[in-house]
């Protein structure tokens, strides 16, 4: 896995930088794991309103069921393709297990082909296996990590994550989570071992406007050149700034806390994370 640069035969061309996609095994989808959806909403809700600006077009892309449970315990499984996934930053892994069932599996770096894994009590810390955190060995590097038993995966989840286990203290583990903060998991949350596949994705460069049109990407404003009517930093003459950086709605950006005070999971939290 690596970065791709071009000749600049094309302005478009000359800033352009991709990953060369050279872990891809295979560029046809497993059909009986894709869902056709009305994925791209334009950013309209059920009554035709725009609620989401800066969403619409996109290129056309079906929906791969992901298997972010990993509840076939005990069950190995070949890893018979890599793959890319439009809907995530991540590359994706075809499973195909030894009841005859196929699954669709975040990749995590250096995932190979033929490899095996499993995932259930007594599996093998091994990239690709998944465990239960009170039998993952400390200062592992882990990824896929659920919150709550069974709920799935929710965390560290995107391309090039990854938390790392600290320490255990009575039913809870401690884990180093990818934004910097410190917090504690219960031990009988799942997660697997090692770092989420596709590491460069935040090193690419679109090189032209019309690459963000395809990933559903429409152009921004910027609120400094907006009325006041439309935004609390607009308006001024000539090119006079903004003030106070805030939302739309006038919250403050850049350090104001928004949230709340009394939240339950503060007391699962021993690290905020860095600013």
């Amino acid at each position: 896995m690596g970065l791709k640069k071009y000749r600049p035969l094309t302005p478009s061309l000359r800033y352009k930088i991709t990953t060369d996609f050279k872990e891809i095994t295979a560029s046809t989808p497993e059909k009986s794991l894709i869902v056709k959806t009305n994925y791209s909403s334009g950013g309209r809700n059920n009554s035709g309103k725009m609620t989401m600006r800066y969403i619409g077009g996109g290129h056309k892309k079906a929906l791969r069921l992901i298997d972010f449970k990993r509840e076939k315990d005990g069950i190995e499984g070949t890893v018979k393709t890599i793959e890319y996934d439009p809907n995530r930053s991540a590359r994706i892994a075809l499973v195909f297990y030894k009841d005859g069932e196929k699954r669709y599996i975040i990749a995590p770096a250096g995932l190979k082909v033929d490899q095996k894994v499993i995932s259930g009590k007594g599996a093998a810390p091994e990239v690709g296996n998944t465990l239960f955190l009170s039998e993952i060995p400390l200062g592992t590097i882990i990824h896929n990590i659920e919150l709550r038993p069974g709920q799935g995966a929710v965390m560290a989840r995107s391309a090039g994550s990854y938390a790392q286990l600290s320490a255990r203290e009575g039913k809870y583990a401690v884990l180093r989570m990818p934004s910097g903060e410190v917090r504690m998991v219960l031990i009988t949350c799942k997660a697997t071992i090692g770092a989420v596949s596709n590491g460069d994705h935040n090193l690419q460069v679109h090189g032209k406007a019309g690459r963000k049109r395809w990933l559903g990407v429409r152009p921004r404003t910027r609120a400094v050149v907006m009325n006041p009517v439309d935004h609390p930093m607009g308006g001024g003459e000539g090119r006079a700034s903004g003030g106070h950086p805030r939302s739309r709605k006038g919250i403050p950006a850049k350090g104001y806390k928004t949230r709340y005070k009394a939240k339950a999971s503060n007391k699962h939290i021993i690290e905020r994370r860095k600013k």
